[in-house]
């Protein structure tokens, strides 16, 4: 058993699940500092905290191992003490009490002022977009809005977040501008719910007039949006996209499906035609637009006929960039009623399925995109090549650009315009201009 230093104690923060956790982590990080903590990022500490993810089965499962693994260190002696938060204690926090007890203290989603107290610090309500960000120093996460007032039958999200809370246009103002002073020239916003941001606090949906002013934020130079819903998309935003340029060519439209009679079954608030419809008028307002979307294979009722009417609207529509995920019968959600009637096996071939038709897609259209030269935000150096971003591409899951570090500089974190030279199913390889 190691020693206790009698100095300051060191507080790790473990991130789990979304970019929606990632920031919320980024904000308790902030607090801590700013009450004189030492504070880490998944790193060695003397007291973790754990930021769950409870959403479905995988990532409750990560989320129950990591737990565990920590309460085994602090069994070892090697760490003082534990506490979870997140989406997953919300959820199961009475379950997690009686079945993992050698946690110190679990704590909701929106605890923070009593998580904070635990480990020796004060909630400062001055600190109005003050964080310690913990992505690259020059892309950053900007959450509009927390919470859901959507009624989607298969998502667990409004029984741990709760209802739509917008965060005023002021705030995010002064948020994005303190981000921009220390270097920020991306900001990837990010919600439950892009497009129902402002409904609470205006009565009107907003996102356009948050748009507006967020691009005036000198130091910003890309904005990008991220999980907008489909049903009720607010068109004043397409024209934002369109006529400003530092709002990214591209959109985050989780689509689930297209089966009118799934729709319907997943209270999704629109139909196979409505969906169709929608993407017509992104492409004919925004021709040069990137559009990712995500899918859900084998929802209650979803027979071979129905996926293969969405396998051919995958192949209609040539999104840019697609995610594919299995359903998971989630309990308290209004689907856990239903009979969870397609096979596993059967859920996993099918995403195979949806994903080799996407690689083909998108091995596709980045062939299309050799010999053109396009403007890169470059994130890292990864063995012999530096990897950058077109603004179609968002960190993490979309696209990377790689330019070979043999006979080449580039600061990370600086634009560049890079030519395009040949190109694979996910990656673009090119030489600066």
């Amino acid at each position: 058993m190691r020693t206790k230093s009698v100095g300051k104690k060191k507080i790790n923060i473990v991130t789990l699940g979304c970019s929606k956790n990632v920031y919320d982590s980024e904000v308790l990080m902030g607090q801590l500092q700013a009450n004189g903590k030492e504070v880490v990022h998944e790193d060695r500490g003397d007291i973790v905290v754990i930021n769950t993810c409870g959403f479905i089965d995988n990532a409750k499962e990560e989320s129950i191992n990591t737990i565990l693994e920590y309460v085994e260190a602090k069994n070892r002696g090697e760490v003082e003490k534990v506490f979870v938060t997140g989406c997953l204690s919300e959820r199961y926090k009475p379950d997690l009490v009686r079945e993992i007890p050698d946690v110190d203290q679990y704590f909701g989603t929106r605890d923070l002022p009593i998580l904070l107290k635990h480990l020796g610090a004060d909630y400062k309500h001055e600190l109005v977009g003050e964080r310690m960000t913990t992505t690259p120093k020059h892309y950053a996460y900007l959450k509009i809005a927390e919470g859901c007032d959507r009624p989607c039958s298969f998502c667990a999200i409004p029984l741990m977040r709760g209802k739509n809370i917008s965060t005023p246009i002021e705030n995010l103002v002064i948020e994005a501008e303190k981000l921009a002073k220390k270097g920020v020239k991306e900001l990837i916003l990010i919600a439950q719910d892009l497009t129902y941001y402002g409904l609470d606090l205006y009565k009107k949906r907003a996102l356009g007039d948050l748009l507006l002013r967020l691009v005036k934020v000198e130091g910003i130079e890309w904005i990008r949006l991220h999980y907008a819903f489909p049903t009720g998309f607010p068109e004043d935003v397409l024209e934002i996209i369109k006529n400003e340029p530092k709002v990214c060519n591209y959109i985050d439209i989780p689509l689930q499906h297209i089966n009118s009679d799934i729709l319907k079954a997943m209270k999704r608030g629109t139909t196979h035609e409505k969906t169709n419809a929608l993407l017509d008028k992104f492409r004919e307002k925004v021709p040069d637009m990137a559009i990712r979307t995500t899918l859900i294979v084998g929802f209650p009722g979803e027979t071979e006929e129905k996926f293969q009417e969405m396998k051919e609207w995958v192949r209609t529509q040539r999104f840019d960039r697609l995610g594919c995920f299995t359903y998971s019968h989630e309990e308290n959600t209004t689907a856990f009623v239903l009979e969870d009637d397609v096979p596993q096996e059967v859920k996993e071939a099918r995403v195979e399925e949806i994903m080799e038709l996407q690689s083909q897609i998108s091995w596709e259209k980045n062939q299309e995109k050799i010999g053109k030269t396009f403007r890169c935000i470059f994130d890292r150096k990864e063995g012999n090549y530096f990897v950058g971003r077109t603004e179609f591409d968002s960190p993490d899951v979309d696209n990377t650009v790689l330019v070979p570090a043999e006979n080449t500089y580039l600061s990370i974190g600086e634009f560049a315009d890079i030519k395009i030279t040949s190109a694979e199913e996910f990656d673009l390889y090119g030489e600066l201009v």
